[in-house]
């Protein structure tokens, strides 16, 4: 019986080690298969880590694009708003202006009417104006070519009683007997030596024709004064009234020189 129990046990035993070697055998797989699915685990941990980051990234931009898509619908209500009351104003502007228009018609329509009769008006006055403006343009060149005339015709006395009054103190310096002596010299008569005593030496030629000059050019300045757009009422009265001023002089000289050959 003792061996028939210590074959038993050695059985069981046996038995038992290979159980135990087919325990630890499955334990060092189930071993592997926790170390594997510890690592699957951590890496899925992981990747879900990764998902949550980016789920509350995309969250956060969803709740920015719902604010951004709020404020834009807002946005466009209230530009939708205005362009409601753009339109409704439009339509009433359009009428206002079919009114203004119709309106605007009728009371240009008078006042074409009442144009063309002021332009009638308007035209008749202008050509009364020309005519005036001719007018006063004619007796303004009359007027200064008279000036000049009696000033040229002054200075002509002036000098002709210069003359005169050399040709007297000559006459009295020369006794009648030397005047026929010089006459008979110079075989000519003594009125003939008397022109010849008159004429004129060069100075004074160069004068007259400097004052000839002169008056042509004053005599332009008037013209340039008449054609000329800007106000010429001022310069046109200096004009006439520095003429007049040496027609004064030239007056005061001719009398007096006029005293004294008297």
């Amino acid at each position: 019986m003792k061996r028939h129990l210590i074959e038993d046990l050695r059985s069981r035993l046996k038995t038992n080690q290979e159980n135990e070697k087919t325990s630890n055998e499955t334990l060092e797989s189930l071993e592997r298969k926790i170390k594997a699915l510890a690592e699957d685990c951590l890496n899925k941990k992981t990747s879900i880590d990764s998902l949550k980051h980016k789920l509350n990234v995309a969250t956060k931009e969803k709740s920015q694009y719902e604010q951004m898509y709020h404020k834009a619908k807002d946005e466009l209500e209230k530009k939708n708003h205005k362009l409601t009351n753009l339109e409704s104003k439009m339509t009433e502007t359009e009428c206002a202006m079919t009114e203004l228009e119709t309106t605007a018609s009728q009371q240009l329509h008078g006042l074409a009417k009442q144009s063309r009769q002021a332009l009638e008006t308007v035209q008749k006055q202008l050509l009364l104006t020309n005519d005036k403006v001719e007018q006063f343009m004619t007796f303004v060149k009359a007027l200064t070519g008279e000036l000049q005339h009696s000033v040229q015709e002054l200075r002509t006395k002036i000098k002709q009683a210069k003359k005169m009054g050399e040709v007297r103190v000559c006459k009295k310096g020369l006794s009648q007997e030397s005047v026929q002596l010089a006459a008979a010299i110079l075989n000519v008569s003594t009125t003939d030596l008397e022109e010849i005593l008159e004429v004129e030496d060069d100075e004074e030629t160069a004068k007259t024709k400097m004052e000839f000059e002169n008056d042509k050019e004053w005599l332009q300045y008037i013209h340039n004064l008449l054609e000329a757009q800007f106000p010429f009422a001022s310069y046109l009265m200096d004009a006439i009234l520095q003429k007049l001023n040496e027609k004064k002089k030239l007056v005061e000289e001719y009398s007096s020189l006029m005293k004294h050959t008297v």
